[in-house]
């Protein structure tokens, strides 16, 4: 008797404590937030085309240098958390997402040291994007050359 009031109170209490959220909403906010980021980078590959001449692959290039760049620099003045918490999604999938993971994990353990802190704790989030890229990739590559091979398509 007693374990099953413990366990309707502790269900109680998770359901009165747990944020409640608007998937309308955060759709929408993840929907323009990463938009501004798809047009802040849009805008650098039309500035890097238009007035430095560059190709579109090298202007590419650099957009996702800059767009890196700018994500680590507004994480090293936490200021991109607070984006990523109004753009969920939006914000955490673009690159700068991913270069935001990195480098608050490198800020985040700077303390312990070089090699054992920012060394080792920075391919705790790099480390399985990487992989599952990487393997991911190769099965693709597997599954054209299968395709290409035997003329399914």
């Amino acid at each position: 008797m007693k374990n099953k009031h413990t366990e309707e109170s502790y269900n109680s209490f998770v359901k009165a404590i747990t944020p409640k959220h608007n998937h309308v909403i955060n759709c929408l906010n993840a929907f323009w937030v990463g938009g501004l980021i798809c047009t802040i980078g849009q805008i650098i590959t039309n500035i890097m085309t238009d007035y430095f001449g560059l190709s579109i692959d090298d202007a590419g290039s650099w957009t996702s240098i800059i767009l890196v760049f700018l994500s680590v620099l507004l994480t090293s003045f936490n200021l991109y958390k607070p984006i990523a918490k109004v753009g969920g999604a939006g914000a955490l999938v673009p690159i700068t997402g991913f270069a935001n993971s990195v480098a608050a994990t490198t800020i985040e353990y700077k303390k312990e040291g070089e090699v054992f802190g920012k060394g080792v704790k920075i391919f705790t989030i790099a480390g399985p994007v990487i992989l599952f890229g990487i393997v991911t990739s190769w099965v693709a590559g597997l599954i054209y050359w299968i395709i290409s091979f035997f003329n399914i398509f």
